[in-house]
């Protein structure tokens, strides 16, 4: 019998099966076409590609290629046809590239990103959304756009704090409220009461009889 015959078997196996192994005191499912590096309890790196899964106890993740990496699998990283949700926030996601530390519990999504914040209605899309877990704030950037019950928000830079249900919108933010629009330096808009604040070369218009 061939000397290799035993690693392509254990190939075929990781290929096909779920690996479940403790870290952080929590299990992580994982599966793919292919995976390569060392799954072993000292291992540094392991690459899934081909319909990879990852499934920690509050985060699920599909992308055609998955790196765990890092002490205790400290570090996830994602590349094309990202999707998935984090169940702990109450967010679904998609995306070209992820990274995900989750020692700091600090997600950052790049590439055409969407963020379904379906608990409170909210939608947004950014070139770049990095969001805490910890403080559960989201930093947007590049072409934001943001939808929340008849309000659409852009602007260039914002920061969404989802506990107080705030966005703080700067680089040429502009609100649109049905025909209503407004405009300023710097708009602050809170998501439960509809309340806008603007700061700084104030200007807009206002429909007579809109809501």
């Amino acid at each position: 019998m061939e000397k290799n015959v035993p690693v392509k078997k254990i190939a075929a196996f990781l290929a096909c099966v779920f690996l479940v192994f403790s870290v952080y005191s929590e299990s992580i499912s994982f599966k793919a076409a292919k995976m390569t590096g060392n799954a072993g309890e000292n291992r540094q790196n392991t690459v899934l590609s081909g319909s990879a899964w990852v499934k920690t106890s509050d985060m699920e993740i599909y992308a055609d290629k998955i790196t765990l990496s890092g002490k205790d699998y400290e570090k996830v990283t994602a590349e094309g046809n990202i999707r998935g949700e984090d169940t702990k926030s109450g967010f679904s996601f998609s995306c070209g590239k992820l990274t995900f530390s989750r020692e700091t519990g600090v997600a950052r999504l790049q590439d055409n990103v969407n963020l379904d914040d379906k608990k409170n209605g909210v939608k947004a899309t950014a070139g770049i959304i990095e969001y805490d877990r910890a403080t559960e704030t989201a930093v947007l950037q590049i072409n934001i756009r943001l939808e929340q019950k008849n309000s659409v928000c852009t602007s260039a830079l914002a920061v969404y704090r989802k506990n107080e249900q705030t966005l703080e919108m700067n680089g040429s933010p502009v609100v649109v409220r049905g025909k209503d629009t407004f405009r300023a330096q710097t708009i602050f808009f809170d998501l439960d009461t509809q309340e806008i604040t603007l700061d700084g070369r104030v200007s807009g218009t206002v429909t007579e009889g809109e809501n």
